[in-house]
Order: structure tokens, then C-alpha cells, then sequence
């Protein structure tokens, strides 16, 4: 005969069925991100609750699923945490970020632009500088159009709505998968409560990088330059390419683009671009307030730079002083205008 629970105490409750997991895996859903060698995985796991959610609880769910994914795709996140702090009065750490003459005046996060050459790439984490980007979803369908969402937060989690425009926009968006193929240069709108949202297609299954290029402006008045960056997942069977060989010249719709110049890590060094058609050379057109604007990512963590060129000295050129901060490949993104239209030119380079 089963004992009887002491007096007073409490009767057992039934278990909740609400609450109660079934015991066993969980049976394969659409949604799933189908890894090559690796089976299924929820992409909720790299997912973020609604704008409104805790900054604390949307930052730890981001960062932890986003090196889950990271980690079983065999790549390298990079740091995940904002820069060390620094001692008293000093500037603290910048990505970098290089603007052509005549741009208004702002910080790097106190760092001047030859200071910031020597700085660590941007992007690799989603807070750096008092600023969190906090997305309404990082789940989006392959292939499908959907929109991306999202807010900028200062230290005391309160939505940032005041930014400088910078090569005629307040917010420049990268967006790229992680074999660093698809990639996109968006430029959100925000509302009066500061949610930026863009028209976002993710075209294949995989693991995409996002980042936020945006110069916030403090009650005081200051300004600091920030680039943030998080995973997007697309469902799917994801089958990563390689990355193309080195090579100083490639063909875009019609156009010849080359380029001069060997980056160095920790050095500042010129990268000439030439674009041409046929034997002449292309009749360049400003594109956001300067001739041509070069991202190069760094394979493996997808460290970011975005360089802004000098005025243009001859036509169909461009040059760009580009200080790499560290050794590896990487793959350089070169948007350049003609007739209208904005194409992109995309390199492999090695920087020993």
C-alpha cells in the first residue's frame, strides 16, 4: 500500500501537459537548418524575441545561438564580448571605418581614423560602445522576400533615435552569407521609435551575417561611429562555397574592374580600383556622396571594414587607403555607380 504524505502537507500535483516535453528527439519541422554531415538543427536556438524583449535575455540568446551555428558550420565567430575597457581618459577600442574628405565631423568612439587602421575589425559582436543592435527575428524563409526589423540601444537599453547622416545615409546594412556569398549593402528607414526596417531576401539556405554601419548621436551631442553584427538563419540544406581564388581583376556586367596596390596588416597602404568598358573608362557617377565604397570582410570570422576613397584623380578610378588589421584572406566588396545603376565587383585578396 502506497504511504500516505504527512499531515498537512500538500497533495502532489498532476503534471502540467502545457509544460510536460515528451520524451524522445523532437520530430523534424519545416523550419529546421539542414547542416551538411551535422542532420537538422531549430533555428530558433539562433533566435531573438520581439523588439520589446529584455536587452540582457535578447543578447544572450543571440550570442549563444549564434556560436552554436556558428561552431557546427566550422567557422570562427571571433570575440563576442565589446572591447576590454580602457583606463581612465583614454579613447576606447574603434572598428575600423574610413570616410572620404569633407565628411562631417565625428568620433571613432574617440579614435581618430589613422588611430582606427590599427584597430580590430568591426562587426564581430552585436553590442560594442554602449550600443546593442536588437533584431525583432533572426529567422528569415530562403528564397523568400520578408522584412528585417530592428533597434538600436544605448547602455540603458533605451532605443536610440537620433544618428548622422553619413554618405547620405544614417544607416548603412551589410548583408552576407557566411561563405561570404549574397552580399547586400541596404539602407533601412526607422520609425519615431527607432525601429529601423528594410525589404530583406535571403536567397539560399545558410547562416548569414548582418551588420549595422551607423554613427549615433548622444543627449550630448556626441557622435560615435559603431559598426554591430549578428547571424541570420535561412532554413534549408546549406552547401557553403569556396571562397574564389586571389585575382586583381574581374568582369561585372560588361565591366572591366581591376585593382593596383598589396593591403598589409596594421598598415595603411593605397588600393587603386579601375573600371572600364571596353577600352574606355567607365563614366563614374557619385553613389551616397562618393565614387565608388569598398567593404572587405575577412573569411573565417567575418571581421568587417568599410573604406571610403579619396576624390576621384582620373576618371574610371578610385583609390582607397585601406589598413587591413590583421593576416588572412579576405573578400573585398566594390560598389560603384554608372548610368544609374549600382554594381558590385568582388575580390579575393591575401593579406600576409
Amino acid at each position: 500500500m502506497p504511504e500516505s504524505p504527512p499531515a498537512g502537507a500538500p497533495p502532489a500535483a498532476d503534471p502540467d501537459p502545457a509544460t510536460t516535453v515528451p520524451a524522445g528527439p523532437r520530430p523534424p519541422a519545416a523550419g529546421d537548418l539542414d547542416l551538411p554531415g551535422i542532420g537538422r538543427i531549430d533555428p530558433g536556438a539562433a533566435g531573438a524575441g520581439p523588439v520589446g524583449v529584455d536587452g540582457s535575455t535578447l543578447r544572450l540568446a543571440l550570442v549563444v545561438g549564434g556560436l552554436v551555428l556558428a561552431v557546427l558550420l566550422g567557422f570562427g565567430l571571433g570575440r563576442l564580448n565589446p572591447p576590454p575597457a580602457t583606463p581612465s581618459g583614454a579613447a576606447p577600442a574603434t572598428a575600423t571605418h574610413t570616410h572620404a574628405p569633407g565628411t562631417g565631423t565625428h568620433s571613432h568612439d574617440g579614435a581618430t581614423a589613422a588611430q582606427a587602421g590599427g584597430a580590430d575589425a568591426g562587426g564581430l559582436s552585436i553590442s560594442s560602445a554602449g550600443y546593442t543592435l536588437a533584431p525583432s527575428t533572426v529567422a528569415f524563409p530562403a528564397g523568400r522576400a520578408d522584412v528585417l526589423r530592428f533597434q538600436i540601444r544605448d547602455e540603458r537599453r533605451r532605443p536610440v533615435t537620433r544618428f548622422a547622416v553619413v554618405h547620405d545615409k544614417p544607416m548603412h546594412l551589410i548583408v552576407v552569407r557566411r561563405d561570404l556569398t549574397g552580399y547586400q549593402h541596404l539602407h533601412p528607414t526607422m520609425a519615431a521609435d527607432g525601429t529601423w526596417s528594410v525589404p530583406l531576401t535571403l536567397p539560399e539556405p545558410g547562416v548569414w551575417r548582418a551588420y549595422a554601419d551607423f554613427t549615433a548621436v548622444a543627449d550630448d551631442g556626441r557622435q560615435t561611429a559603431v559598426t554591430l553584427g549578428v547571424d541570420l538563419a535561412a532554413p534549408g540544406g546549406y552547401a557553403p562555397r569556396p571562397l574564389p581564388a586571389p585575382a586583381t581583376s574581374t568582369t561585372v556586367d560588361g565591366f572591366t574592374v581591376g585593382y593596383e596596390g598589396t593591403p598589409k596588416a596594421g598598415e595603411t597602404l593605397p588600393v587603386r580600383f579601375s573600371i572600364r568598358t571596353g577600352n574606355a573608362a567607365a563614366p563614374l557617377e557619385r553613389y551616397l556622396g562618393a565614387y565608388g565604397h569598398l567593404v572587405a570582410l575577412r573569411e573565417g570570422d567575418l571581421g568587417y571594414l568599410h573604406v571610403h576613397p579619396d576624390p576621384q584623380d582620373e576618371p574610371g578610378t578610385v583609390t582607397f587607403w585601406m589598413t587591413a588589421p590583421g593576416p588572412g584572406r579576405y573578400r573585398m566588396f566594390l560598389d560603384f555607380q554608372v548610368a544609374g545603376v549600382v554594381r558590385t565587383a568582388a575580390f579575393t585578396v591575401t593579406v600576409a
